[in-house]
């Protein structure tokens, strides 16, 4: 997505967790955001699945999805046999989760109030860079379970290099006022390292963890061109532009597509921190 200080992550005076205009505005087209954002891979549900404390005894394990935006992972556990509750700051997001089967409370998770209630797994997808990183870690070891896991996840994705200029010169064409800067996206793993390093320090900020450790899936999804432009509304940045600048951006990067063949093959890593919660907290 066109990166601004909106979307990328920023030290604590500019942080993604205060900019709830972007975090906030994807609910606008909750049916497109569900339609055409992919799901996680498979083996990283499985994977937090079994290291959740809660497996070897019983048969259902509990999962916080924060940030559950559609319930796109949320099913993803869900059909893994775990019982989901999802937070998430946006109602009509949270309306189009629950009728996809998903019970959904709306807050921030900074200000969602977990009744008491614990669970054996934390997770987030692609969500956590809005949720504060200290006060979102130290919230999330009060309300898991010993052992019990925190696992916020992101995906990231390498663009095509042509596609990558075209969407920068449509960009600044279509919202030349906005501050655009395209260049960690030409690195895109290398710069999201700084957010991985950002929730990694927010945990051991927090306490009552485990060291944190990275657990990384790689894979590819090859679109059409239509399923591309689909999605791109989507993208953050992208969800603020009027309807004739989102038309151009669209018809540019149709442009682009068209020239490789009229399909484009993304990259992707999805990348988890992974911790497990080692010591009583206090309420």
């Amino acid at each position: 997505m066109p990166t601004s200080s909106q979307d990328q992550a920023r030290p604590s005076g500019n942080a993604p967790h205060q900019a709830r205009r972007v975090a906030e505005s994807f609910g606008a087209d909750a049916e497109r955001y569900d339609r055409t954002r992919p799901t996680y891979p498979d083996a990283l549900v499985e994977r937090i699945v079994a290291a959740s404390p809660g497996r070897d005894v019983v048969d259902v394990l509990d999962i916080l999805d924060v940030g559950c935006g559609t319930g796109i992972e949320a099913r993803q556990f869900q059909a893994a046999g775990c019982r989901v509750l999802g937070v998430e700051p946006d109602p009509r997001m949270a309306r189009f989760a629950r009728r996809r089967g998903t019970d959904v409370e709306v807050a921030t998770f900074e200000d969602w109030d977990p009744a008491g209630r614990d669970f054996d797994a934390v997770v987030a997808g692609t969500a956590w860079h809005w949720v504060d990183p200290v006060a979102g870690a130290a919230k999330a070891a009060r309300v898991l379970r010993p052992g019990g896991l925190l696992a916020p996840f992101h995906h990231v994705f390498q663009y095509p290099p042509d596609v990558l200029d075209a969407l920068g010169a449509a960009y600044r064409q279509a919202a030349p006022d906005t501050p655009v800067n395209l260049d960690p996206l030409r690195q895109a793993l290398d710069a999201y390292q700084a957010l991985f390093t950002k929730i990694a320090d927010g945990i051991r900020g927090a306490g009552g963890f485990g060291e944190p450790e990275q657990w990384r899936f790689d894979w590819e999804r090859t679109y059409t061109r239509d399923q591309w432009l689909d999605q791109l509304p989507t993208h953050g940045g992208l969800t603020l532009l009027p309807p004739d600048g989102l038309a151009a951006v669209l018809a540019s990067i149709g442009t682009a597509i068209d020239a490789m063949g009229g399909s484009l093959t993304m990259s992707y890593a999805t990348v988890a921190v992974v911790a497990s919660r080692t010591s009583a907290v206090g309420s």
